[in-house]
């Protein structure tokens, strides 16, 4: 009724058998046939760390292969807790940003405290005043910058490109709970559509969708069909969701924050480049 027996129900079940009657009269039979053995995805030392990372505390954890699709490791609710994705979502919001060629990442903001909306403040956290380039401003997170740029895209075009990332969509894996954005004329003013750029208001996502979001730009802009079912090396199907352009000027900016100065920077491995992005 859960986890992988849940997801790989199908695969297993196998064709089950029985007689067929009219009267006394038998019309056909067939012998019950046993599925044959699956793999699945998931890595037993990756499960294992994700478990241990988590430690017990309430959350989720979700690691993948952006190639193959495979879910390599889950741990929590990382499957089924939805709840606002917060910053993790300018992801989205720059790409859609991006694309639409209303920024670049060396435009300069000016560095703020708060960005007023419709007569209402959104605060950066600790009401830090933080701006400056694009890259940086990502890599600092500026809710300042963000939460304006995502009102200047507007409520449509934020919408698509949510769902573009896989927002509004069944995930493909039984038990996974489906990302939601409201439609855009939902969203309403700047306020409604600024707030949900920095992911916050009624956007709602797990820990799933925001490592297909991050796995979408690792693969160059195309978001890989998740399974739980072992891929070798076989490339996932994927579905565009932004150029390829878009998706190498994401990645720099999600290395920059895990690297000194950013939001991330506790997530460093040394020898190794490290991309992602920080959320409350």
């Amino acid at each position: 009724t859960s986890g992988l027996e849940r997801i790989l129900n199908d695969q297993l079940s196998g064709t089950p058998g029985g007689t067929l009657r009219a009267g006394n009269r038998v019309i056909g039979r067939q012998a019950p046939r046993q599925a044959p053995p699956v793999k699945s995805s998931i890595d037993p030392e990756v499960q294992a760390a994700a478990v241990t990372a988590l430690a017990g505390r309430s959350g989720g954890a979700v690691a993948l292969d952006p190639r193959t699709g495979e879910v390599l490791g889950v741990s929590g609710v990382g499957f089924s807790g939805l709840q606002p994705p917060g910053s993790t979502f300018k992801i989205i919001t720059v790409s859609g940003a991006l694309e639409a060629g209303i920024t670049k990442p060396d435009a300069s903001f000016p560095a703020e405290s708060a960005a007023v909306l419709s007569g209402v403040r959104l605060e950066n956290s600790f009401g830090e005043s933080c701006g400056g380039t694009l890259v940086v401003s990502f890599a600092k997170s500026c809710n300042s910058v963000f939460a304006p740029l995502g009102a200047k895209l507007g409520a449509e075009r934020l919408v698509r490109t949510a769902e573009a990332f896989g927002f509004n969509q069944a995930p493909g894996l039984a038990g996974a709970a489906t990302p939601t954005i409201p439609q855009a004329a939902a969203l309403g003013d700047d306020l409604g559509v600024g707030s949900a750029a920095i992911g916050q208001g009624a956007v709602q996502a797990t820990a799933l969708t925001m490592a297909t979001v991050a796995a979408t730009i690792a693969d160059g802009g195309r978001r890989p069909r998740i399974t739980a079912l072992a891929a070798g090396d076989r490339p996932a199907p994927t579905t565009s969701a932004v150029s390829a352009a878009t998706a190498r000027k994401v990645e720099r900016m999600m290395l920059a924050v895990v690297r000194p100065g950013g939001t991330g920077s506790s997530a460093v491995i040394t020898g190794v480049p490290v991309a992602g992005k920080t959320g409350t």
